[in-house]
């Protein structure tokens, strides 16, 4: 389900306070009461929230993990995509890196090319590339969270409406099952999207435990992408769908090293 930008607002008071009352949202919103309860049920119907007398609860589950449980999860997967993606990037070329512990995977892999322009707000990528004297780093400004090293904002935005390059590799928190890429900030989205934007060719690398997991916010669908680099193929008519766009689905097994 891609969520209101209203409905996704909702859902980060939910999760920052632990519960949100109908009467409060409304007048928030200046909304009927009726428009509430409706968002309510339709997020209650998506998984994201549980409704209770008055209002709702964030569900057990529907929120994102923290940087450090998502860095271990699922790690040789990860590994493989970053390995696949960064096969498929040439020397001589300029880049896009966004959050997510799999493009930090890919960084991993980008240690050897030669020539490449690689322009971030993820400083775990800017460190690990460090290690790389052939790359050239840009870094965006923005605000800085400290969770997971990443800079969001309008600022960050603005950074990355200044360049235009050949090739924008991206995360995602979910992948529902109809292609929509989704995620948990909405200011993130806003940063995702500008990339996207400003990329020749677009990359999604994700492993397969984001495949129907519910977020509340929509960057874009696959059929906006040119390639997706997961651990394990996707669902059949997803693929169908995939083959529809346009868009190759690069299946990339963790090796049995």
């Amino acid at each position: 389900m891609a969520l209101s930008i209203r409905q996704s607002e909702i859902l980060e008071l939910a999760r920052a306070e632990g519960r949100v009352l109908v009467e409060d949202l409304a007048q928030r919103f200046d909304v009927t009461l009726q428009t509430i309860r409706r968002d309510l049920g339709e997020m209650a119907g998506a998984g994201l929230l549980d409704r209770v007398h008055g209002g709702a609860v964030p569900r057990a589950g529907a929120v994102n993990l923290g940087y450090e449980a998502r860095r271990r999860m699922n790690a040789e997967a990860k590994t493989a995509i970053g390995k696949a993606c960064a096969a498929a990037i040439p020397d001589n070329c300029s880049l896009i890196l966004n959050l997510g512990t799999t493009t930090e995977a890919v960084a991993r892999a980008l240690i050897h090319h030669s020539n490449i322009t690689v322009v971030t707000n993820n400083m775990n990528v800017a460190n690990i590339l460090l290690a790389n004297p052939g790359c050239e780093i840009m870094v965006a400004g923005g605000a800085l969270r400290r969770s997971d090293g990443g800079l969001v904002g309008e600022l960050t935005t603005q950074f990355f409406e200044q360049f235009k390059v050949d090739y924008a590799v991206i995360g995602t928190s979910a992948l529902d099952h109809d292609g929509d890429l989704l995620d948990f900030d909405l200011a993130e989205v806003r940063v995702s999207r500008a990339i996207l934007r400003q990329s020749r060719q677009a990359f999604l690398v994700t492993d397969h435990s984001k495949l129907g997991r519910p977020a509340p916010a929509r960057i874009a669908s696959l059929s906006e992408l040119d390639a997706v680099f997961i651990d394990q193929p996707l669902p059949e008519d997803l693929t169908r769908r995939c083959a529809e766009w346009g868009t190759k689905v690069r299946v990339c097994p963790p090796s049995d090293e």
